[in-house]
């Protein structure tokens, strides 16, 4: 059987040509506009509350449009967004450092290792200055230095400062933030609040995205909700693994169902691996807990220079420690990009110069930290971290190093969207992480936050008018056949995981899958690899729909059958990304491909075949997908290798 077949090249129709610089703003003139008074007329839909979906729907909300919100947690405030650590980044340039607009994006399309659209990054570059402002208004409460300025620090990727945060929890402040700006629209009866729903399917009507089929967690009832738009906000999908820093509820299903009814979906294989995890500590684990990146700017990476060297890491003499990161990239040392960092780290593992029970780690080492600033003062930048690393391993970082190694974070690909955040389906737009937009093949760290609160709080306010001016879009009901064929397939898919009443748990099924993907589609991949993978992922997905054990039933709480069906999107899902990895013959940002290497054993881009958005359509279950390929034009930040030397 073919893997995919070549469709139709696609193209982002809404980019404005010209200066770049002038490029957004020209793109807000040209739009249409929706009088205040038609706004009330109009509903849209918002799936997912977190940094993206709340600020989304507060802003929406705020403009006069009739806001129904959708999250599956108990709380708006519970997104993952909240589990954020390090930082957010703005091209305020407080430091007077060299940064601007410009270099950020400069750095952000470098570090996405030239597979990123310069219109969209050179607009996040732009919003991003706004989003400090809006965030300080609403009293986030970013550190700052000894006079009361905010202040900033360094993260992976860039030479300057440019990275604003509130301790270790700079996710939650800006979640909690967000989280108020839209309860306050929630108590004034402009949004509707609907906590414990979960999407299993879009609604296209006429195609055009008219609304969702949704299941209370709570009672099992399902339900069809109607809008003239869609907004999905719904994160990554970065728990196809298995084993990631994703919250446990994180999932693909509304992406996957939006792919299923038509939605293209760009660069699935574009997923990030984190250098600074804790380690995997044995088969018991259900989730791995991140360390922020922002450790990096003052603890320093090493192992032993002797392969084996299980010695405590006090006993080690610093003349035969290894500071690989700062040996291999003196120019920007421990600050690396991720993907730089992680895969430095793995071969070094790989060597047998890792550390800890199962050699899978290096030692992220803060004593000279301590002995320059002091104890106090590192306590102040890093002491929620530092107090849950100890919790979780038993470890005091002041006095042992911390132990970090790579693990999944993050999803670059997502559901394929115009410059208008709209993706292939009429009505349907995607922001945050869900989309595949601005990082290319790697987001450089404090990138995440950003883009969540541009898109929300700036991008899709100003570009949904566009659309939504042609609206309303015309009355639905219950009755209407492709209402009744979207309710049917929710409950028959229900139905068929309740009836299969097999011998192996979920989890099982769900672990054994991440298994598959982190060996063949993880920090490594090759032809052989991919292929096995394939084949391994379309016999355990049989299997599954002939062996999962679901118990309880539809009616109320049931947490495993909430869990079966998003484990059987992973299958799909983890297919294509495995199809999307083979097709990609290169390597490029953390996907690094065993063919593909320079001599130096770095990762080797081809730009000349594969400077491409990977954009996929879903053409049936048992069918090939189809590869539309969007080419990437570069006027400003032209590609390079890539040199962190």
């Amino acid at each position: 059987m073919e893997m995919f077949s070549l469709g139709e090249p696609i193209a982002d129709q809404k980019a404005p040509e010209g200066p770049i610089e002038t490029r957004w703003e020209r793109r807000r003139f040209d739009a249409k506009l929706v009088n205040p008074a038609n706004r009330r007329k109009l509903t849209v839909l918002v799936v997912g509350t977190g940094l993206a979906g709340g600020s989304a729907a507060a802003t929406l909300a705020e403009q006069g449009y009739r806001v129904k919100s959708y999250c599956y947690q108990d709380s708006p405030r519970r997104a993952h967004s909240i589990a954020a650590q390090g930082g957010i980044n703005a091209a305020k340039n407080y430091r007077n450092d060299g940064d601007s607009v410009h270099r950020l994006f400069y750095d952000t399309v470098k570090g996405g290792d030239f597979r990123a659209r310069e219109s969209n990054v050179h607009r996040l570059a732009e919003v991003s200055v706004n989003i400090i402002d809006q965030a300080v208004a609403q009293g986030v409460p970013f550190a700052r230095e000894y006079g009361g300025l905010l202040d900033t620090r360094s993260f992976g990727g860039a030479q300057v400062q440019r990275t604003f945060y509130a301790r270790g929890q700079t996710g939650q402040q800006l979640l909690l933030g967000a989280y108020q700006a839209l309860e306050r629209q929630i108590a004034l009866g402009r949004v509707e609040m609907h906590t414990r729903h979960e999407m299993l399917e879009l609604i296209v009507v006429d195609d055009r995205a008219r609304g969702i089929v949704v299941r209370d967690l709570v009672t099992g009832e399902i339900t069809t909700e109607y809008a003239d738009a869609v907004v999905l906000a719904s994160g990554g999908y970065g728990n196809v693994f298995y084993l990631s820093t994703n919250a446990k509820g994180c999932n693909v299903t509304a992406t996957w169902r939006a792919h299923r009814k038509g939605a293209y979906f760009g660069n699935p294989c574009y997923t990030q691996i984190h250098p600074t995890c804790i380690p995997v500590s044995g088969d018991h684990q259900s989730k791995l807990t991140l360390m922020s990146e922002s450790l990096r700017n003052d603890g320093r990476v090493w192992v032993p220079k002797q392969a084996g060297d299980d010695r405590n890491p006090a006993d080690i003499p610093d003349d035969e420690r290894d500071y690989f990161l700062e040996r291999m990239y003196p120019a920007f040392g421990n600050l690396v990009p991720r993907d730089i960092a992680s895969r430095a780290a793995k071969n070094v593992c790989d060597s047998g110069h890792g550390v800890g029970p199962t050699g899978l780690g290096v030692y992220l080492d803060f004593a000279d930290a301590i002995n320059r600033l002091g104890r106090h003062t590192v306590e102040e930048r890093y002491g929620n971290l530092f107090e849950m690393y100890e919790r979780i391993t038993g470890e005091d970082p002041y006095r042992v190093p911390m132990r970090i190694y790579p693990a999944v974070h993050y999803t670059m690909g997502g559901l394929w969207v115009d410059y208008d955040l709209q993706a292939t389906i009429p009505g349907l737009f995607v922001i945050g992480e869900a989309n595949f937009s601005d990082h290319g093949a790697n987001r450089l760290g404090a990138s995440a936050l950003m883009q969540g609160l541009a898109d929300g709080y700036f991008v899709l306010p100003n570009t949904i008018a566009n659309y939504l001016a042609a609206g309303p879009f015309g009355p639905i009901d219950d009755n209407h056949p492709e209402v009744v064929a979207a309710r049917a397939d929710v409950e028959d898919r229900l139905a068929r995981l309740l009836a299969v009443n097999g011998d192996r748990t979920v989890d099982s099924f769900h672990r054994e899958l991440g298994q598959i993907m982190w060996e063949h589609c993880g920090m490594e991949r090759s032809d052989a690899g991919l292929r096995k993978a394939i084949e391994q992922i379309r016999a355990l997905r049989e299997q599954y729909w002939r062996r999962v054990k679901v118990s309880g039933d539809a009616d109320g709480i049931n947490q495993s059958l909430e869990k079966a069906g998003r484990v059987a999107d992973f299958f799909e899902l983890a297919e294509l990304m495995c199809i999307d990895a083979l097709h990609r013959t290169e390597s490029c940002g953390g996907h690094f491909r065993a063919e593909s290497q320079t001599p130096e054993g770095e990762a080797q881009r081809d730009d000349e075949h594969f400077s491409y958005v990977a954009a996929w359509e879903f053409t049936g279950a048992d069918r090939p997908p189809v590869l539309h390929k969007e080419d990437l034009n570069f006027e400003y930040v032209h590609p390079s290798q890539r040199s962190y030397k």
